[in-house]
């Protein structure tokens, strides 16, 4: 054995330490050290070599499910259950591609509906048909028994549930409702004697606890059959990520799964291949669709050191990639995990409906009380069977869980649809806020902008040729950090200048630089800083440069050995989309303000271009949070919109913070919504989909407040002494179900929507 292997800082590139990198390879608890592959999940001695196993420290254990409830997403815990608040069934919290666990519950309640719709169907032929014979009442009692305490026994577990914990819910009412109904008739069979008779017999009532049970089944099955496609965009978006990737290795291909992707590996992806992770090109180019981020249909051309997206669909070419982000940091993963979160948490207008569901329920436990004792004191013969059904079928249409499910199911679909056309919401309460806000605040670079400024003039003074005093001008500014030089080194680049070196550069702030650079002294700035180091000419280019400014270009001066020698002009392209852009938000009956730290002149001729409301240059990030604060003060609800990390705090003090999804990682975790392509456009859709959500969960509302306020007063009896109508237990637990089923049909109208 090599005594190197227990170095404490052995070297890689020596001897058998070039396996102490294998932690970053291997997925499996423990290692072998020396051979590489040797993986296992127990501790032990390597079968090559015999020795021990090491415990790889890139390990982490499998995470746990956990399982939350689509209505109140603050209850979790790591196995499937019932929420103790409401009584509806858990379901996985993170979106997963195996939706085995998810489709559990679905599959169970598919079983028992089976179950009890062939027994039940005896049981409601034999009570229409009203053949009130002792075999034909026994029939009933067997077959519907365990309809009820069997197909319907989580029913009375989570209605029990409920009583027990005082959280009373939809459960509650159809486990006192379908109870008594089966108990009275159930009392009313083993011991008539201690009943009134009608006709000589007294009432049973198992059909309608029987049917209630199914008709219950029917709509949890039609509901979580709606549920589970809510998550539907967020699934289609997962399988996008390939299973396998192509790893280049020592000049040749080998399929691995995704999860064996490291940082820094090569990849090829061939014609039609899906991009296995993110990363840059290094090789090849191609035209790569992004429409499953972006929403734009147009494939995006692809070159050497571009970025490219894992789960995006490579065209015809075929290209080597670095890989850059892996699993959960890419790009998709991210978006998965935020939409997760986001489709869990609970919308401001949700509080409307808990508040009412809180004294709802006990309230239509009185309104039952109050139903059974008016028809047994004051209702026909025979009475108690008259205060029986109509108490039951009270219980049964006044559920509220259409109520409950209104806000959810509208936030679930809701923030599906916008991460299918690149608006990644982080919290519903952004979403709701979104759809008040009057004032729409952004940043010009990198929003308006591109963020990548360009050379668009060199005005050379006569004897200069525009190439030389380019020359000069990037030969300094290649020791500068400042994003304007960028723009003129790449336009050396462009023109194949040769730059000389560089003596006694200085920056000089707020003004420019200067430098020695072949043995001329090079000062570029604006006009002040020249005149205050004695150049002259400069009134020669002052006009000039004053009329770029107002076009909205940066003009810079430049002064050779002490001469004006000319300038050079460099503007932030404005982004083809944001014309559009602005169209639209103005549309939408939105006011636009622009805060940027560019010059005033500048920031004008933007304005100008692009007919904004209104503009403040100069902008500092203090200035734009209070700026900000005013606005908010001033009535007005306020959206700021930017991608740089000097806007995260602008973007907090925001009502609703919008990020672009090109800029800082800061920018967007501060931020409520996050613009995918980080296009200005992305903004109206943000506020299209916002308002339809909130229209949808209004809608929702509207419903199942009118079907209780009508409902309720029907079961209990209204319409009788008008036109001897009475609303059967079993009418009115077909109603309730559709009335859930209806609500999440509306939600998922949304997947539709037009943003």
């Amino acid at each position: 054995m090599n005594d190197c292997c227990h170095s404490p800082k052995p070297e890689p590139e020596h001897g058998c330490c070039k396996h102490h990198d294998a932690p970053s390879q291997v997925t499996a608890k423990y290692f072998c050290p020396m051979c590489p592959g040797v993986e296992s999940g127990e501790p032990g001695d390597c079968p090559k070599c015999g020795m021990a196993l090491e415990r790889n420290p890139a390990w982490q254990p499998a995470a746990r499910t956990i399982y939350t409830c689509p209505m109140h997403p603050e209850v979790q815990q790591d196995h499937p259950g019932d929420c103790p608040k409401c009584g509806m069934a858990l379901e996985v919290k993170t979106v997963a591609t195996d939706t085995t666990e998810e489709h559990a519950e679905l599959r169970q309640m598919t079983r028992r509906l089976w179950i009890a719709a062939v027994l039940t169907l005896p049981v409601f032929v034999l009570a229409m048909m009203h053949i009130e014979n002792a075999p034909s009442r026994w029939v009933q009692f067997a077959l519907s028994t365990p309809v009820v305490l069997l197909t319907g026994a989580p029913f009375f577990r989570r209605g029990w549930r409920s009583l027990v914990s005082r959280h009373f819910n939809m459960w509650t009412l159809i486990a006192i409702g379908v109870g008594a109904a089966w108990l009275f008739s159930a009392a009313a069979m083993l011991a008539p004697q201690f009943f009134p008779q009608h006709h000589g017999m007294v009432p049973i009532y198992f059909e309608a606890a029987a049917v209630i049970i199914v008709l219950v089944l029917v709509g949890q099955v039609l509901e979580l059959r709606a549920r589970a496609r809510t998550g539907s965009a967020i699934k289609a978006l997962l399988d996008l990520a390939p299973p396998v990737a192509r790893r280049v290795r020592d000049g040749h291909d080998e399929e691995i799964p995704l999860d064996q992707v490291h940082v820094g590996d090569l990849l090829r992806v061939r014609p039609g291949e899906k991009v296995p992770v993110d990363g840059e090109v290094v090789e090849g180019s191609s035209a790569v669709d992004e429409s499953m981020i972006t929403g734009e249909p147009i494939p995006i051309r692809k070159t050497p050191s571009d970025p490219v997206t894992g789960g995006t669909v490579n065209g015809t070419g075929s290209f080597t990639l670095r890989a850059g982000r892996v699993g959960s940091d890419t790009l998709l993963a991210r978006i998965v995990h935020l939409v997760g979160e986001a489709q869990r948490s609970r919308a401001p207008i949700q509080a409307l409906a808990d508040r009412v569901a809180g004294v709802f329920v006990p309230a239509v436990l009185a309104a039952a009380a109050l139903t059974f004792t008016l028809w047994w004191m004051l209702g026909p013969e025979p009475r108690l069977a008259h205060a029986l059904v109509n108490a039951v079928a009270v219980l049964i249409i006044a559920c509220p869980c259409a109520l409950g499910l209104a806000t959810p199911m509208s936030i679930m679909v809701g923030v599906g649809r916008g991460a299918q056309a690149g608006v990644l919401v982080k919290d519903a309460e952004a979403l709701e806020r979104l759809a008040a806000v009057t004032t729409v605040v952004v940043d010009k670079t990198g929003t308006l902008t591109e963020g990548r400024p360009r050379l668009t003039e060199i005005v050379p003074a006569d004897g200069q040729s525009e190439d030389d005093l380019l020359r000069l001008v990037a030969s300094v500014e290649r020791a500068s950090e400042h994003p304007l030089a960028k723009a003129l080194l790449d336009a050396a680049a462009e023109r194949h200048l040769k730059l000389d070196a560089i003596e006694s550069f200085q920056s000089i702030t707020g003004g420019g630089v200067s430098g020695r650079v072949a043995n001329r002294e090079v000062l570029i700035g604006n006009a002040k800083l020249l005149r205050e180091h004695g150049v002259a000419g400069i009134d020669a280019f002052s006009a000039r440069a004053e009329s770029l400014q107002e076009q909205g270009r940066t003009a810079m001066l430049v002064g050779i050995d002490g001469k004006a020698a000319g300038l050079v002009a460099v503007a932030d392209p404005i982004k083809p989309s944001t014309r559009d852009a602005i169209r639209d938000l103005h549309a939408l009956g939105l006011k636009i303000l622009v805060l940027t730290g560019d010059n005033a002149r500048t920031a004008n001729a933007v304005a100008r271009d692009l007919g904004l409301d209104s503009v403040e240059a100069d902008a500092t990030p203090a200035s734009k949070i209070a700026r900000i604060k005013a606005l908010r003060a001033a009535g007005e609800h306020v959206a700021m919109a930017g991608d740089g990390i000097n806007d995260a705090p602008a973007l907090a003090e925001a009502d609703v913070g919008i990020a672009m999804g090109t800029g800082t990682d800061v920018a967007m975790q501060s931020a409520g919504i996050t613009l995918v392509k980080g296009d200005l456009r992305g903004i109206a859709r943000a506020i299209h989909l916002s308002r339809a959500t909130l229209r949808n969960i209004r809608q929702n509302l509207a419903f199942a407040f009118l079907y209780n306020t009508l409902g309720i007063p029907i079961a209990a009896g209204l319409l009788y002494p008008t036109f001897g109508l009475l609303l059967s237990p079993m009418l009115a637990g077909a109603a309730m179900s559709l009335s859930s089923v209806s609500v999440v049909g509306n939600a998922l109208r949304l997947r539709h929507a037009r943003i």
